[in-house]
């Protein structure tokens, strides 16, 4: 399957194929902009401005300029031209709000991992989770224009996630960059699904 196939188009009706896809990650990764990025429909938003007994709770070393965060979920819709529509579910990224995260990954086929390099170890607990459940996923690292910038391979060590996992340097801002991650989850997970259905 290569990227030409997944052109987005405008939204298609009773489109042949809806895929979930949750957006996970650390706070202030980059998450809500992704799904706003893509979406070819307002994308649905719960951020609530970050408050002084909050930045007590959460940890924003390294993003200290970042004043709201998502306290549900971010939802955001895109269809490309073969009438397959990815619809993105983006989890609140604070240690507090995981306990949504079961019922947000119902359904889903995978998930993308956006990580952050300035606090890769917030990308943690999101490979743990879907390590657990099984869940295709891939690691999209945000380059953001102050955070230290490594290759795939010092991103992979030290994630600690095997060579079957893509992990893919991306500028959630730009479209073209999101769609590439968007592409990359569900070749994975496309691939994954084939490789267990010959293995069955």
């Amino acid at each position: 399957m290569s990227y030409t196939h997944f052109e987005p188009a405008v939204a298609v009706e009773d489109s042949p194929l809806a895929i979930k896809i949750l957006i996970a990650g650390g706070f202030g990764a980059g998450k809500t902009t992704l799904v706003g990025t893509v979406s070819e429909i307002r994308p649905l938003r719960t951020e609530e401005t970050l408050t002084s007994v909050g930045t007590e709770v959460d940890d924003t070393f390294g993003v200290e300029t970042k004043d709201t965060t998502t306290v549900a979920m971010d939802f955001g819709r895109i269809t490309f031209r073969n009438g397959v529509a990815l619809y993105l579910f983006g989890t609140p990224g604070q240690r507090r709000f995981w306990f949504m995260w079961d019922e947000l990954a119902q359904g889903a086929v995978g998930a993308v991992v956006v990580a952050d390099t300035r606090r890769l170890s917030d990308s943690f607990a999101a490979i743990d989770y879907f390590e657990q459940r099984g869940t295709p996923f891939v690691v999209a690292v945000n380059c953001f224009d102050s955070a230290p910038r490594y290759d795939v391979h010092r991103v992979r060590a030290a994630l600690d996630v095997g060579p079957d996992v893509p992990i893919v340097l991306c500028d959630v801002r730009r479209r073209e960059s999101a769609k590439l991650v968007l592409v990359s989850i569900v070749e994975h997970a496309l691939r994954l699904v084939g490789r267990h259905s010959h293995a069955g």
